[in-house]
């Protein structure tokens, strides 16, 4: 649980010589050695004796360790530049005190023990008083899953001609075949966990910045080669020859697999309404075979992927289904303004992006879209929550060769914020879990992220 509290004080006593104070409060949880740990500071508020803090929100059991009756005290200080900040005074309370509320109850004198043995007529340094509090529950990342809520995966890999002639082993679609290539090892590393959280294990797989056959048109949102989305197992496909030291055999789940029938590449009336493969296994063949098919171009256009993606997350956002799309991608984007714009269109929809830069290239104008320090805006508007993550992928590279290990760092760091993506978007929503599956219905469900 959260609770989330708001305190103000009143007629403190003045501690600088030019002005009056500049208070703020520290809270401290008591621990059974008769010890105490700080647990939250407030911010300061300049030149006042009358401070009103603004609210402010600690785990439950940050604050009293589950021990409602468990001591909480509290020191006010004036703050001084130097540090050297002076006591005002303190006060205790405990977790049920607080929880009254306002009242009588929850007006705290600020006493100052120096001051209280000096002066005989001393009566205290001012009072703190609850403004407000309440107490709300704090669901995370599993509850949902648990609840049902599931991961739609799509993968976005480009085919710009400046990753290099797949058929040269300069290029980073080289089809190495004693190794995966970058673009094949981020795939898998990602996929192969968030494809634990998907049902159907139906991933949509585009590419973008390409020449499509039979007439050469540029697209920047095209399915991959769909038709080995299903896999022939009577036959070794390249994939299965290339890549079998690094995948492990993993059955397809389901279970009318050899009985879908997905789009052409590329329709005459561009249909790329079922661009899904079956598992991982099917993203990384029908990568491969789109390789062969298409002619690297560009130029490297993120906004139409991401724009398809957010069409089919603004269809559901009751909680029921969270979208990830991974975009791999060698170089700078062509699209910024579009790019921006499109993921402040999405940042109010069930969707997180992570992109995945391979190659040597520098992907500094990336930073702009990774929205941890600065918000992405566009026309003034500013994102609703950062839903982006980028990371370079030769940050993850092991210097041994060991791509399986390389891999493991990767997929731990891009995936490390979903969660937290999920839960802003659902609590923005005020969308709660859903009660918890059946235990039948869940035995696939690893909880890995």
């Amino acid at each position: 649980d959260i609770a989330t509290m708001q305190l103000c004080a009143n007629k403190l006593d003045k501690k600088d010589f030019f002005g009056k104070s500049d208070p703020f409060l520290v809270f401290y949880r008591s621990n059974e050695d008769g010890t105490f740990t700080i647990c939250h500071k407030t911010e300061v508020i300049k030149n006042t004796l009358n401070p009103v803090w603004q609210p402010f929100t600690i785990p439950v059991r940050a604050l009293c360790n589950g021990d409602y009756d468990r001591t909480v005290k509290v020191d006010v200080y004036d703050w001084d530049r130097d540090g050297s900040h002076d006591f005002i005074g303190e006060f205790t309370t405990s977790y049920r005190e607080l929880s009254r509320g306002q009242s009588q109850f929850n007006v705290y004198e600020v006493l100052n023990p120096k001051k209280k043995g000096k002066k005989k007529k001393y009566i205290n340094s001012g009072t703190v008083t609850l403004l407000s509090f309440k107490v709300e529950s704090e669901y995370t990342f599993v509850d949902f899953i648990r609840g049902g809520t599931q991961l739609n995966f799509t993968v976005a890999i480009d085919f710009t001609a400046s990753n290099g002639n797949p058929s040269q082993p300069t290029s980073l679609h080289y089809m190495n075949p004693y190794q995966m290539n970058a673009y094949a090892m981020a795939l898998k590393a990602v996929g192969e966990i968030i494809q634990d959280y998907d049902s159907d294990k139906l991933f949509p797989a585009y590419g973008f910045g390409a020449k499509l056959p039979p007439d050469g048109k540029i697209s920047h949102a095209f399915p991959l080669t769909p038709d080995t989305g299903c896999l022939d197992h009577t036959a070794p496909s390249y994939l299965q020859t290339l890549v079998s030291p690094y995948i492990p055999s993993r059955p397809l789940r389901s279970s009318n697999a050899r009985r879908l029938t997905l789009p052409p590449l590329h329709s005459p009336n561009g249909d790329n309404e079922n661009p899904n493969c079956i598992g991982i296994e099917g993203v990384l063949e029908a990568y491969f075979q789109s390789l062969r098919t298409v002619q690297l171009y560009g130029p490297t256009n993120f906004a139409p992927v991401i724009n398809q993606v957010a069409r089919s997350a603004a269809d559901v956002t009751d909680g029921s289904q969270y979208f990830v799309l991974l975009m791999i991608t060698d170089g700078v984007i062509s699209d910024m303004v579009q790019t921006k714009e499109a993921i402040v269109n999405a940042s109010g929809l069930p969707m997180s992006i992570i992109i995945v830069g391979v190659g040597p290239a520098e992907f500094d104008a990336m930073e702009e879209l990774d929205g941890d320090e600065v918000r992405v805006s566009s026309r003034g508007r500013f994102a609703e929550r950062d839903i982006v993550q980028f990371v370079p992928f030769r940050d993850y590279i092991d210097r041994s060769g060991n791509q399986v290990l390389s891999m493991a760092r990767l997929a731990k760091d891009v995936l490390a914020e979903i969660p937290e993506q999920l839960l802003s978007f659902m609590k923005s929503r005020g969308i709660e879990p859903r009660p918890a599956l059946a235990a039948s219905t869940q035995h696939s469900l690893h909880m890995r992220i």
